[in-house]
């Protein structure tokens, strides 16, 4: 692979991470919110699924289409969610068994 396709790599999965994660936020914050805080969530989730999408079409138009890398990034996604989401499980049981 080369350095460009690797940096292209790097910086979609920093997108698509980020996006996921305003994504994940702002479903949060607009099911638990209230008033004001409610239609910052709605802003988040909106803005979570447009980088999403803008970063898959950019890597798709940079990298030339390689489609199989893309979803491995999508993979890649998937298992530091559920590595953080596992992190943070410990760390609720460590402070609810203190």
């Amino acid at each position: 692979m080369s350095l460009v396709i690797s940096a292209v790599a790097f910086v979609t999965i920093l997108l698509l991470l980020f996006g996921l994660f305003l994504l994940l936020a702002g479903v949060f914050t607009a099911y638990f919110g209230s008033g004001k805080s409610r239609g910052i969530g709605v802003v988040l989730l909106v803005v979570g699924l447009v980088v999403g999408i803008l970063a898959g079409y950019w890597y798709h138009l940079s990298a030339g289409g390689f489609f199989s890398f893309l979803f491995l990034v999508f993979l890649v996604l998937v298992a530091a969610v559920i590595g953080a989401l596992a992190a943070v499980g410990v760390f609720l049981v460590a402070i609810m068994k203190s």
